[in-house]
C-alpha cells in the first residue's frame, strides 16, 4: 500500500547535528526545475554491463532503465521528500539515472520498505555523483543512506558526512541518531569527499558485532567503520536495528546552507547478501 501511494503521489514536489545544535525544520516544497544530468554519467548501468545481475539473488536492485523519464515512481520502492524532488533523467549517452534535488535543509529519498536481510546482514552499492557539498553553515551535516528497523531505535547512517570548519573541509563519516548512542558522525580527514565526479560507493551493515563498513571506488575505508564498542557516540553499546527500511538520497540538517540547493545523481543501486563490488 505504501508503494502504491508513492506511485500516486510521486509527481508531487514536494539528524545529526553537532552537539548543542538544533536542526531546522524542512523547507517548503520547491518547484525549482531539475538541472540536466552532468557530463560523464555512466554510458550503461553495471547491471546491463553484467547481464542478469538483477535476476540474481539480490535483495533489491534498481538501475532506472525501465522507468519513464520525469517524476520518479515505482511499485518496487516509495519516496520520502520534503523540500526536494526525485526525477528520472536520461544521461548524455542514453542511460537513465535518478536525479536527487533538494533546497536548503530539504530531503529527497528513494525508500525501500519491507526490507529483510538474512541474519540482518547485507551489502549496498550505488554509483554516485554529487554536484557540490555544503561549505556552510559550520558543521553542516548530510546523509545519503539511512537504515532503520525494529529492536533498536538507532537511525543508522552508513553513508554521510560533515563540513568541518576547523580543517576546513568536507569529509565522509559514518553516523547515527535517535538511539542510546546519541547524535554523532565520525567524519575523518583521511576521507575527503569528491565533487562532480562519478564514484562507486559501497557499504555493509552486519548484526554480528553491529558492524558498519564502507568502500569507495572498491577500496575499503577502515576509518569509516563502526561496531558495538567502537563508534562516535555515547559510551554505551551501539546496536543495529533489524533493518526493514533503507533510504537512499540526500538530506541536510541545517538551514542557511551554501550552496542553497543540492543536486546529485544515483545509478546502479543494489542491496544484496553479498558484496557486489564496482
Amino acid at each position: 500500500m505504501r508503494h502504491l501511494l508513492a506511485v500516486l503521489t510521486a509527481t508531487l514536489t514536494l539528524g545529526a547535528v553537532p552537539a548543542g545544535a538544533v536542526p531546522a525544520s524542512a523547507v517548503p516544497a520547491s518547484s525549482v526545475p531539475a538541472s540536466s544530468v552532468p557530463a560523464g554519467a555512466f554510458s550503461g548501468s553495471a547491471f546491463s554491463a553484467r547481464p542478469g545481475a538483477c535476476r540474481q539473488q539480490v535483495l533489491f536492485c534498481e538501475d532506472f532503465q525501465q522507468l519513464p523519464t520525469g517524476g520518479a515512481a515505482s511499485l518496487k520502492w516509495g519516496i520520502d521528500t520534503s523540500g526536494g524532488t526525485l526525477t528520472v533523467e536520461r544521461g548524455h549517452r542514453g542511460n537513465k539515472v535518478l536525479h536527487v534535488h533538494t533546497v536548503g535543509n530539504g530531503r529527497a529519498f528513494l525508500r525501500v520498505d519491507d526490507f529483510a536481510a538474512p541474519g540482518n546482514r547485507f551489502f549496498g552499492r550505488m554509483r554516485l555523483r554529487v554536484d557540490a557539498f555544503p561549505t556552510a553553515p559550520d558543521w553542516a551535516h548530510f546523509t545519503l543512506v539511512e537504515a532503520t528497523g525494529s529492536g533498536s531505535s538507532e537511525v543508522v547512517r552508513p553513508i554521510g558526512g560533515q563540513y568541518a570548519p576547523t580543517v576546513p573541509g568536507v569529509f565522509w563519516g559514518v553516523g547515527a541518531d535517535g538511539g542510546p548512542t546519541g547524535d554523532w558522525t565520525t567524519w575523518r580527514e583521511s576521507a575527503p569527499v569528491t565533487e562532480d565526479t562519478w564514484q562507486c560507493i559501497e557499504w555493509t551493515l552486519d548484526a554480528a558485532g553491529n558492524r558498519v563498513a564502507v568502500w569507495i571506488d572498491g577500496v575499503a575505508r577502515p576509518e569509516l567503520t563502526a561496531s558495538t564498542t567502537e563508534h562516535g557516540g555515547n559510551d554505551v553499546p551501539f546496536v543495529l536495528p533489524v533493518v526493514d527500511t533503507v533510504k537512499v538520497g540526500w538530506q541536510l540538517y541545517q538551514d542557511g546552507s551554501t550552496p542553497e540547493a543540492f543536486d546529485l545523481w544515483i545509478d546502479d543501486l543494489a542491496l544484496s547478501t553479498r558484496r557486489l563490488g564496482c
